[in-house]
């Protein structure tokens, strides 16, 4: 039977309220097959399960559930490509149950829907869906964390300059800084994992809002479709779309995090910062200056992150206003949820491949690292230990030998004990008579960080302990996965 012909009998059985039907500019309008697509293997394992379950309760008869059942793994194995997709199929549940009706005939195809409202279907399909994009998301996270940890480890003692307010702060070595990016992600996929157990509920079994009369069975569906629990609200059930906004705000933060490591490799890539090398492939020329090298790349990945946050506006927007329980303005969510995923994949991945294909120049970074007396504090901090003094005043004798030295042009390696005592009588305290070794150790960018060997801290133990856990946190979440998937 042509597959026009079908949608319009459909149409028909369904339209007994209606005298007309819509137009061809109003169907287009209303539809959601452009979008549908995602949810298309979700949507044949929902009406798998319902069907199933409806067997195994002894709702529908048998045969009838075989036949509908073998029509479905049939459109399984042959994919969405075989739906019809005109606008008179108004979405992907009429295009499935057009299909299974041309295969068993109406009779047969019709019991397929007992029991079911499209409304908690489409609820289930993007839970369904959802869960998956989610996880994906999570392993790449994991794959760019994993990477990270492993070039960390070739520059615990690559010693570089961090930066407070873009100014120069303290030295610290390139690994800290690679790991201050795991860290970051890792709060990303936790918060993801954290959604995830809020988009793992069944709400098959809602029907349109009430449930229905029939003796279904949602414990069966729930543990057929993979889910940890059903949803306890029938209403609640099918207008619930918070697990969206929640997934998109995932989405939003994690793209947050991206941006800003794009803005540190556009800054450590110019010559002024001269710390890192982007790889060629992900790098331009100028149309005009031959010598330029642009970190193309990294700016558009910066720029395109800002696209989630806008669709996080739009669904908060969408969703703020609707009434319990399910109105068709949420059909409009899934577009800005499933470009929220596309987006966050595809920079998620150019960014893990542009940061991992970076080179450092050590000399530069070591050259930074011993600039501009950041390792002041140190200094400071030797007052304080040897002498016994308030830090505020060993902040007060420190600043001012910094400015004498910037204005008489004096080195960091020429700062002795009989220069600190001249500043210090200078100020009205007692000579403090510090050890040269102990002021030379406390200025030297290297010992400045080996010193710092509290947890958390930047020494290459303390960066080993760090990459170690975060090992150890890797193997077990890439293990959760695999059971996942």
């Amino acid at each position: 039977m042509d597959n026009q012909l079908i949608g319009c009998i459909f149409l028909n059985l369904r339209s007994g309220r209606l005298n007309k039907k819509m137009t061809e500019d109003a169907a287009e309008f209303a539809s959601s097959l452009e979008f549908d697509k995602y949810i298309f293997d979700a949507d044949v394992k929902c009406n798998f399960a319902h069907v199933l379950m409806l067997k195994e309760e002894k709702i529908i008869d048998e045969k009838i559930a075989d036949k509908i059942l073998e029509a479905l793994l049939k459109l399984k194995d042959e994919g969405y490509a075989v739906l019809n997709f005109d606008h008179s199929v108004e979405d992907i549940h009429m295009a499935i149950e057009n299909y299974v009706t041309e295969l068993v005939g109406g009779r047969v195809a019709g019991f397929m829907h007992t029991a079911k409202s499209r409304n908690d279907q489409v609820a289930t399909d993007l839970r369904l869906t959802l869960r998956e994009k989610i996880i994906e998301i999570q392993i790449a996270i994991l794959e760019f964390i994993k990477g990270l940890v492993e070039l960390a480890e070739e520059h615990k003692e690559t010693v570089t300059i961090g930066y407070t307010h873009l100014q120069h702060a303290q030295p610290i070595t390139i690994a800290h800084n690679l790991m201050a990016y795991a860290q970051s992600l890792k709060r990303d996929y936790e918060r993801l994992a954290d959604t995830y157990k809020r988009v793992n509920q069944n709400p098959l079994g809602s029907a349109a809002m009430t449930t229905t009369s029939f003796p279904i069975n949602r414990e069966l569906t729930t543990k057929l479709l993979g889910f940890d629990s059903y949803m306890e609200n029938s209403m609640d059930g099918v207008s619930a779309r918070d697990f969206i906004s929640e997934t998109v705000f995932d989405l939003t933060t994690l793209n947050t995090t991206l941006s800003k490591i794009c803005e540190e490799l556009v800054l450590w890539s110019t010559y002024e910062f001269g710390i890192i090398n982007i790889s060629d492939e992900f790098s331009s020329t100028s149309s005009i200056m031959p010598q330029k090298k642009n970190p193309d790349v990294a700016e558009i990945a910066r720029a395109k992150s800002t696209v989630v946050t806008g669709e996080l506006v739009t669904i908060i927007s969408i969703l703020k206003a609707i009434p319990y329980t399910y109105n068709r303005d949420l059909q409009e969510l899934t577009p800005h949820l499933w470009n929220s995923v596309k987006v966050t994949k595809d920079i998620l991945k150019i960014v893990t491949e542009m940061t991992l294909s970076i080179t450092v120049n050590k000399d530069r970074c070591l050259e930074l690292s011993g600039a501009n007396f950041s390792t002041a504090t140190d200094l400071a901090d030797i007052m304080v230990r040897e002498k016994k003094i308030p830090f505020r005043q060993a902040h007060k004798i420190v600043g001012r030998i910094v400015n004498i030295a910037i204005e008489e042009n004096i080195a960091t390696e020429d700062i002795d004990s009989h220069f600190v005592d001249n500043v210090v009588t200078s100020l009205n305290y007692d000579k403090l008579e510090l050890d040269n070794d102990l002021i030379k150790k406390a200025l030297d960018p290297l010992e400045n960080v080996k010193m710092r060997k509290i947890p958390g801290g930047p020494s290459p133990e303390m960066v080993q302990l760090a990459c170690n856990n975060m090992k150890s946190f890797l193997k077990e979440e890439f293990s959760k996965k695999s059971l996942e998937m």
